[in-house]
């Protein structure tokens, strides 16, 4: 799904905040990426939704060698990808579920089929009573499960998730996680970027580990299955 090859990253002519990043998700994989703030996860995860470009090294997504790739080519490996941004960016002018419909609705599909499908998507995520409500009136961690919905109702091949429990309580972070889990067994390939070791523990999924913009890893989490906790 993903390939990196000796990737490396910067922004206009500073130094490089990514070096010779090499690794590979496979299909239906779940990885966490972890490192300190600052240590260059949301950097990669922008290489990998194509929102910046890799100052040198090759970057494959779905057999496509993106560092070459058509402009039209791009945009057609974009709609495989969700992403649940840090910031949540969510429409303050729109509802909740005009929120996660939105990507559909900007497709051109069918209104009807379209907030159907993403009212079942907030009630999977417990938000079934907030439909009509302005996200601004919702706390952070219903407004994170609103992100989630919409970053999903397109049925991405990839997801990947910038910091998804940094504003929430432990209950809620471990409410996310068994989400992002279903949606991997429903064959999602999945990538968490966090700095939460904790929580991180508490799940047996694999680490790529990110300081000083070197990756290292994967490393196995805890053996308990996260159920039991």
């Amino acid at each position: 799904m993903v390939r990196f090859q000796n990737v490396g990253m910067r922004y206009g002519l500073g130094s490089e905040v990514l070096q010779d990043i090499n690794f590979e998700l496979p299909l239906g994989s779940f990885h966490f990426l972890s490192g300190a703030s600052g240590a260059g996860k949301s950097s990669l995860l922008k290489l990998i939704y194509l929102a910046h470009r890799p100052s040198h090294g090759l970057i494959t997504l779905f057999g496509c060698d993106v560092t070459i790739a058509k402009r039209r080519e791009l945009a057609l490996i974009r709609r495989r990808i969700g992403v649940v941004f840090q910031d949540f960016r969510l429409l303050g002018h729109l509802s909740v579920i005009e929120n996660v419909a939105l990507p559909l609705k900007i497709k051109g599909e069918n209104w009807d089929r379209i907030s159907a499908y993403a009212a079942e998507l907030l009630a999977w995520v417990g938000l079934q009573d907030c439909i009509d409500a302005s996200p601004l009136t919702l706390s952070g961690g219903q407004q994170q499960r609103v992100a989630i919905a919409r970053a999903v109702i397109s049925k991405p091949e990839i997801l990947l998730a910038d910091e998804p429990t940094g504003n929430v309580d432990d209950a809620i972070a471990l409410r996310l996680l068994y989400l992002f889990e279903e949606l991997n067994r429903h064959g999602t390939t999945v990538l968490i970027a966090t700095h939460n070791e904790n929580l991180m523990d508490r799940f047996d999924h694999p680490r790529l580990h990110l300081a000083g913009g070197e990756l290292s890893g994967p490393f196995g989490g805890s053996s308990r299955p996260a159920e039991t906790l």
